[in-house]
């Protein structure tokens, strides 16, 4: 049989149904499926208790049975780990002793809110994130799965961001557009959900998403910048930024590859991102130049002053 590792390196998507026992762990080895998933949640309501009341001992426990009747991999949800980076020694010794084949972290407080069930998020630094996933790993003796999981994507707001892109000297790729955009859906489909985009973003840029009905403000600015480099305005409306938030690159709709003559996100990325490791003085050189051209622009056109949209 295949590692859980093994699976995840294979082609196919591993899908792991929950398995609260021993009974639904046959069930759907008996459906067929590679894999089993001992979620938190799903168990706290079996118990008729919120995750946070439960135990590492309990879940153990429920690992120990699944696993006597089934060697499918098991996942564990441990939630936030039950406890700080020293404590997750005690956490991985006792999850490899029960069998499991990975244990998944979140980055939520100790103890865990309720307030997570209706989309509000109370998450750890970043930095101690990033330290318990560390010590989990020290603390592994076998091949078991380490998976970090984060619901940062509804909690980090754009300050967290742009203070991430200064901390870290990553360029910021900025995305504007709005629901009922058919091009922003275009995008979404196409682009951003090609995995090398994905890939290449997540190691590169720092990226932010803008809705343009909940940020008017950020919307006409960058209106502004997007008529100003590019003689368009539109949506959605994509900006390459410097840590400091100068523009280097403004685009409307860009498809993975180079089509119709334009180049492709892939390629704008690759450049950008070599001109900023390789030639970082020169880039801010320009981006002061191209910065210090927009405020004149935006200084000359006076206040109420009509704009074009596509």
């Amino acid at each position: 049989m295949q590692t859980l590792r093994e699976m995840i390196a294979g082609d196919t998507p591993v899908l792991a149904p929950l398995a609260l026992n021993p009974l639904m762990a046959k069930m759907a080895e008996a459906a067929g499926h590679r894999a089993l998933y001992l979620g938190g949640g799903a168990t706290g309501y079996v118990k008729t208790v919120l995750e946070a009341n439960l135990t590492l001992t309990e879940m153990v426990t429920a690992g120990v049975e699944i696993r006597s009747v089934t060697t499918l991999p098991l996942i564990l949800d441990a939630a936030a780990g039950w406890g700080d980076p020293m404590h997750m020694h005690r956490t991985i010794s006792m999850a490899e002793a029960a069998g499991f084949a990975a244990i998944e972290i979140e980055d939520q407080i100790l103890p865990k809110r309720a307030h997570q069930h209706i989309g509000i998020e109370h998450m750890i630094p970043q930095q101690l994130m990033e330290a318990k996933i560390r010590e989990a790993v020290a603390a592994r003796r076998g091949d078991m799965v380490i998976l970090g999981r984060t619901n940062a994507v509804r909690a980090s707001g754009m300050d967290d961001a742009l203070r991430r892109a200064e901390r870290e000297g990553k360029l910021i790729f900025l995305s504007i557009g709005y629901a009922t955009c058919y091009w922003c859906h275009v995008l979404s489909r196409t682009t951003f959900s090609d995995p090398r985009v994905i890939a290449a973003l997540n190691e590169h840029f720092i990226s932010i998403l803008v809705d343009r009905e909940e940020r008017p403000d950020l919307d006409h600015h960058f209106a502004g910048v997007m008529a100003a480099m590019t003689g368009r305005s539109g949506w959605p409306a994509n900006f390459v930024l410097t840590p400091d938030r100068t523009p280097l690159f403004a685009v409307g709709y860009i498809a993975p590859e180079p089509e119709y003559g334009a180049p492709g996100l892939l390629m704008v990325a690759r450049s950008l991102v070599t001109e900023w490791r390789d030639n970082r003085e020169a880039v801010l050189r320009d981006a002061a130049a191209i910065g210090e051209q927009l405020r004149t622009l935006f200084a000359a056109t006076p206040a109420g002053a009509a704009e074009g949209r596509e």
